[in-house]
């Protein structure tokens, strides 16, 4: 790369336990070989061509580090965990909450409210608040995961309703259009899975990485 020129801006994946070795081994094979640094929360690997890939595990070990004979083997086994999520997604309009364990939802609740006034807002924390807190309380997570609009998600939290809750140790945000059932269930996937960040020294080369 030449002096004063600038990587191709971050790209975002999400990588289940179960695929991260063969990510890892795809990535390796298209960029050269990688040198490993682990991190508090993850893994950074360099590859041979100048290629970056930030590994991020989907919650802290809390005393439960994952397994295995190399750093990502122990990355997989840690996001292989079954931890319990819950998942307050808020856009202006809707909502969607739910748990989930491995990937999958355990409970969950979507709608909207039926204000349309000046206070929509405070009906749509309110009504989202006190839907979480019920789903919530069936399956009992061990974190929190806020999406969508993140105003409102906090305001969601924040809520005398969601109290019992609000104290959760909060793992990423996480991005999302309009809470919909399917985008729920997208969303619980992402939360227990690896977010990968790849930083490519030319355009166009990660095409054969997801």
């Amino acid at each position: 790369m030449k002096a004063g020129s600038a990587m191709p801006g971050p790209r975002t994946t999400f990588v289940s336990a179960e695929r991260l070795p063969g990510w890892v081994e795809r990535f390796e094979a298209a960029q050269g070989t990688l040198a490993v640094q682990p991190g508090d929360d993850g893994l950074l690997l360099r590859a041979g061509s100048g290629a970056q890939a930030e590994l991020l595990a989907p919650w802290p070990a809390d005393g439960r580090p994952g397994r295995g004979a190399d750093d990502v083997e122990r990355l997989a086994s840690l996001a292989g965990q079954a931890r319990t999520v819950g998942l307050v997604l808020v856009r202006r309009g809707g909502y969607a909450v739910g748990a989930a364990r491995e990937g999958r939802l355990l409970a969950s609740k979507t709608g909207s409210p039926n204000s349309r006034r000046a206070n929509a807002a405070d009906a749509l924390t309110a009504l989202a608040a006190e839907q979480a807190a019920a789903v919530f309380a069936a399956a009992a997570p061990e974190y929190l995961v806020l999406g969508g609009d993140r105003m409102l998600a906090e305001q969601v939290a924040a809520r005398r309703e969601f109290s019992r809750w609000s104290a959760l140790p909060r793992l990423r945000p996480l991005d999302v259009p309009d809470p919909k059932a399917a985008v729920l269930a997208q969303a619980a996937r992402d939360a227990s899975s690896v977010l990968v960040r790849i930083i490519l020294p030319q355009p166009g080369a990660a095409a054969n990485l997801r």
